[in-house]
């Protein structure tokens, strides 16, 4: 199967100009279940990231003890409480995992939304690891969602794997079998949806450290609100991801880069890729 490049000239014809009469119903709700009473910080990235890329609303579903955190960090955010009952249905989109924990309240957490979400939704970290626990949960996941994991999550899930063309060659055959997107996160990031395989440009290794995963959860997620398609959203989010990262050693070397620093730098990226387009 022929592996395009996800490269400015893809981006181009991905990548939807914001109108300027829209409003923020235009451009999605978002609903980021993410962070832990030990984790916070990870949601607290994903959330950011997620704002930083356009999405209109976000709600970001975290345990009430972590309330004056979230808040004090990410005004712009609504919240909800996990240990309330909660309605799926009024978010255009669906993201799962950073900071979760994987004991048996976000497990069954995890298994509500996979009984009663029906759109994509997008899952990363502790919900991938959740997967790997309950194989038999993959036959549930929603049409056309994305899973982005990085090369362990993605053994955990799918068996080892002695190379990288190796897990790729898995990951092209489970999302045509899942019918979902997976983003197998990496030097090269490698997305696919079983049919179309693409594999990233942009990015540096300054990304390799923690936090850079729970970013592009919340970049694509917004994508997702913001009406791209699934391929679409995961193709825009590990793009200016990683154009964010290139973007950022204007100011910092890839040791001293922080994720705070690429998710700052997130405007920088669409400000490029906006005037490659005009």
């Amino acid at each position: 199967m022929e592996v395009l490049k996800l490269d400015l000239n893809c981006i181009k014809n991905t990548y939807k100009k914001r109108p300027c009469d829209s409003h923020k119903g235009t451009h999605g709700h978002a609903l980021l279940i993410a962070g832990s009473e030990n984790k916070i910080g990870a949601a607290i990235i994903a959330s950011k990231a997620c704002l930083r890329s356009g999405v209109g609303l976000l709600t970001v579903s975290i345990p009430k003890s972590e309330k004056v955190s979230l808040a004090t960090s990410i005004p712009e955010a609504m919240f909800h409480f996990r240990d309330e009952l909660f309605d799926f249905s009024g978010f255009t989109s669906i993201g799962i995992g950073p900071g979760l924990n994987q004991d048996d309240a976000a497990q069954k957490l995890l298994y509500s939304v996979l009984i009663k979400v029906k759109n994509p939704v997008v899952f990363d970290a502790d919900a991938l690891n959740i997967l790997a626990k309950n194989q038999d949960w993959l036959s549930l996941l929603p049409i056309q969602s994305i899973l982005t994991p990085h090369p362990k999550e993605f053994d955990r899930l799918f068996g080892e794997h002695i190379s990288e063309s190796e897990r790729r060659n898995t990951a092209i055959k489970k999302a045509k079998e899942l019918n979902c997107v997976i983003v197998l996160k990496g030097h090269k990031t490698f997305i696919t949806d079983g049919t179309y395989t693409f594999e990233n440009t942009t990015g540096n290794s300054g990304l390799a450290k923690g936090g850079s995963g729970d970013a592009l959860t919340g970049m694509i997620t917004s994508f997702l609100a913001q009406g791209y398609t699934t391929l679409e959203a995961a193709k825009l989010g590990v793009y200016l991801h990683g154009l964010a990262a290139d973007i950022t050693l204007q100011t910092q070397s890839e040791e001293s880069m922080l994720i705070t620093d690429v998710i700052e730098n997130i405007g920088l990226a669409f400000k490029s890729l906006n005037s490659e387009i005009q």
